[in-house]
């Protein structure tokens, strides 16, 4: 499903993203859901990183494109939540799902970000996620439980975000 979503979003990005993107967050089906284990390459390829290898951490799973408008507005803020709580055991890893690396790069040369970028151009990882729109954001409590989906990304919910992060940091 995601790789026809992808291919169809590269056709039609403005109409994918106006019809895909929910603009609340949406909570996990339960707070029992085990996020799914993945490994999957850095962007340049010089190595892979694995769900597993932040076991005991909070980490924010961010599933995004270049070609998406909210995506290229939840990075740079997701980038200020990490430096804010990297200490207290909080992490981001973004997976890019362009076809093509260097659209990607491009972003990336215009907004940096500290955090691991990961590459799944196949599109297997969102879907054993359950990926449905872009972005779309999974935020996994130190247990490796999903804690919450975020769909789609407005600037009016990124303090929401933000309060229900910090919260899950703070339990330990």
């Amino acid at each position: 499903m995601v790789k026809t979503l992808l291919s169809a979003a590269r056709r039609h990005s403005f109409l994918l993203i106006s019809a895909l993107i929910v603009n609340a967050a949406a909570s996990a089906d339960s707070a029992t859901d085990k996020a799914p284990v993945f490994t999957l390459p850095v962007l340049d390829g010089s190595k892979n990183v694995s769900l597993a290898d932040y076991q005991g951490q909070v980490v924010y799973v961010d599933f995004w494109a270049s070609w998406c408008g909210p995506c290229r507005k939840s990075l740079p803020f997701i980038e200020g939540v990490r430096a804010d709580l990297k200490d207290q055991g909080f992490e981001v890893l973004a997976v890019n799902l362009d076809e093509e690396t260097a659209p990607a790069y491009d972003f990336l040369q215009q907004h940096p970000l500290s955090f691991p970028i990961l590459h799944d151009p196949s599109g297997d990882t969102p879907d054993s996620f359950g990926l449905r729109g872009m972005p779309t954001s999974y935020l996994i409590d130190r247990d490796g439980n999903i804690h919450s989906v975020h769909e789609g990304f407005r600037t009016a919910d990124a303090e929401k975000i933000r309060a229900e992060i910090t919260a899950l940091v703070s339990k330990k």
